[in-house]
């Protein structure tokens, strides 16, 4: 899939979803609310986009099956976390752990760091598990979680299917160093994000 169609899916997908939103006369009730809530709730936090962006992009880069492997832990560990937040057992520092995602994931890609497998997606899972209590704790009284949680899974992985969409030119040597200059610049963003900068 190339990252044209990869980017025009994404902007479907967010059409459909907010011209439906002003149709729905009860937004917070059923299935509609819910999800527009959960889908909208990741792709208005760049904090949340920079590293869903990431963990595409170097998944990506490390290649198959890497590239496939770690979108698919992200969300998976994210509904973990979702839960958890939803439950509000405590977490500390989450808002620190979403910005050292960015700034995490983007130095994997800046310095080429391939490790195995199972440690990437440990890594990756680690700061899903922020980025769901993020969720979860934000989730409106007033919408069906079952619902919201569908909408931030799907929102995610059209954010991790763009990273990937922009990370594929990493095969070839003028594409790897592109690859590699969004993860620096993923990385800025999370230091900015840290420092309240941002």
């Amino acid at each position: 899939m190339s990252r044209h169609t990869v980017f025009f899916l994404f902007l479907v997908a967010i059409a459909i979803t907010w011209s439906s939103a002003p149709s729905m006369a009860h937004s917070g009730d059923g299935y509609g609310g819910g999800f527009v809530a959960g889908f909208t709730h990741p792709i208005v936090g760049w904090d949340h986009v920079a590293a869903m962006v990431a963990v595409g992009l170097w998944g990506a880069f490390l290649g198959s099956p890497a590239i496939w492997a770690l979108p698919i832990v992200f969300p998976l560990v994210m509904a973990f976390g979702a839960v958890i937040g939803i439950a509000e057992l405590p977490l500390p520092a989450v808002e620190t752990g979403i910005a050292l995602s960015a700034v995490v994931l983007g130095l994997m890609i800046v310095f080429a760091v391939r490790p195995p497998l199972w440690v990437a997606a440990i890594i990756v899972g680690a700061f899903a598990i922020f980025h769901g209590y993020a969720h979860g704790t934000e989730l409106p009284s007033t919408v069906n979680a079952f619902a919201y949680a569908v909408g931030f899974v799907i929102a995610t992985g059209l954010l991790h299917l763009i990273g990937i969409g922009f990370g594929v030119p990493a095969k070839w040597p003028a594409g790897k160093l592109a690859v590699r200059s969004a993860g620096g610049l993923i990385s800025l963003a999370g230091i900015g994000f840290l420092t309240g900068m941002i």
